[in-house]
């Protein structure tokens, strides 16, 4: 038979996924293409007290369904972290749990866009809310990125050329290039967008995650009633417990609050009750402090590496997060770098699908977090091979 799908389908751009996970099931190539956190870096044993605490003390209502906005223990610590670490006056009803901050990309472009309204994304913007926006057919208005944040003059532009629904943007250690937007350009932002209709969605998926430990303040923190934030637990406990949040006007998280409920009831209550439980018996600060070590260390000989061995190539210069970005000198194809350094046994994300307006083809992205300093040497020895025979 003939299925007939959803317009919508239609407008999913080509993904690029399948052919990672093909690359990634190869235990002979090394990736920097994917963009996972260290598996060595979550606390098993912490979290494994915290579910066994959960299931010996109250299993019944551990497993039982529960309300969509989420496990108020969970939503209290949230809205307490946000007013130690940047001094916003969140409270917990202003809070709603999702299962990852992956979720929030779909419910937010469900509630506020309608075929053809227009969304603001950096360029290069992250692929995840790229794919999650473009099945409810929005007209993406790209405002390029340097190395403070978007392009003032730009994103002025995108702003007079008509109305914008939300601009969504990472501006701590953003996906894929790596770079946090200035404190002063985030101010601009604020400035630009206040009074209009234009909401700010502020991915702040990786905000805990500076080297130097020290805490950006959001553009939330100027343009409050226009803002919201999603965060993730992903990033600094356990990816695969999927949990994460929205920060959201009340007004918004009724709406929210309705197509999450249609959607999957709510998160998983199990997996909240054990994350809370982990919470209250851990120093998370500790904890992430240990993760962020590793991760500097691993990105500083990144992007050593890339200076002694591709000095043809320039580069972003994270100062946190997960990702960089390098530039490949001019006729080279991040295409013929991902295939050549596949079949060499060592794999980069191609740029092109962080581009909702074309480009990237001489750009590549790369993932430190996730492998060894060992592992980082021996591939980036293995990625220079390539690049260095192409030119």
């Amino acid at each position: 038979m003939t299925f007939t799908f959803a317009r919508r389908i239609g407008h999913a751009p080509a993904s690029f996924l399948g052919e990672l996970f093909r690359v990634s099931s190869d235990p002979s190539i090394i990736s920097f293409a994917g963009g996972l956190p260290s598996s060595a870096l979550i606390d098993t044993t912490g979290i494994a007290q915290a579910a066994h605490d959960v299931l010996e003390n109250d299993p019944k209502t551990a497993l039982q369904y529960s309300t969509t906005d989420g496990y108020l223990p969970l939503r209290q610590y949230i809205a307490d972290r946000y007013k130690k670490r940047l001094g916003l006056p969140a409270t917990a009803d202003e809070i709603q749990i999702v299962n990852g901050s992956q979720q929030c990309l779909d419910l937010i472009a469900k509630i506020f866009l309608d075929p053809g309204d227009r969304v603001g994304m950096e360029r290069p913007g992250y692929l995840g809310a790229i794919e999650a926006f473009s099945l409810y057919e929005p007209v993406f208005a790209a405002v390029p990125l340097d190395t403070e944040g978007p392009d003032p003059a730009a994103f002025e532009a995108m702003q007079n050329a008509g109305p914008v629904r939300f601009f969504y943007g990472i501006p701590n250690s953003q996906n894929p290039s790596g770079c946090t937007y200035s404190q002063d350009r985030r101010k601009a932002i604020a400035e630009c967008l206040s009074g209009t209709d234009t909401v700010f969605y502020e991915d702040d998926a990786f905000g805990e995650l500076f080297f130097d430990a020290k805490p950006r303040l959001p553009v939330k923190r100027y343009l409050p009633d226009q803002s919201v934030m999603s965060g993730s637990f992903s990033k600094i406990t356990a990816p695969g417990m999927r949990i994460g949040w929205i920060y959201a006007p009340k007004e918004i998280l009724a709406a929210f609050n309705t197509v999450k409920q249609a959607a999957d009831l709510h998160s998983n209550f199990l997996c909240q009750q054990i994350l809370a439980r982990y919470l209250a018996t851990t120093d998370l600060d500790a904890h992430i402090r240990k993760i962020v070590g590793v991760y500097a260390r691993q990105c500083r000989l990144m992007c050593d590496l890339f200076d002694d061995l591709m000095p043809a190539l320039s580069h972003t210069t994270p100062e946190g997060g997960m990702f960089l970005t390098a530039t490949l000198p001019r006729g080279m194809d991040a295409m013929d770098v991902f295939r050549e350094g596949v079949a060499h046994k060592v794999a980069v994300l191609p740029g092109m699908p962080f581009f909702v307006d074309g480009g990237g083809a001489d750009t590549i992205r790369l993932n430190f977090s996730s492998s060894s300093e060992e592992t980082i040497t021996e591939g980036m020895h293995r990625l220079a091979g390539v690049v260095n025979r192409a030119q």
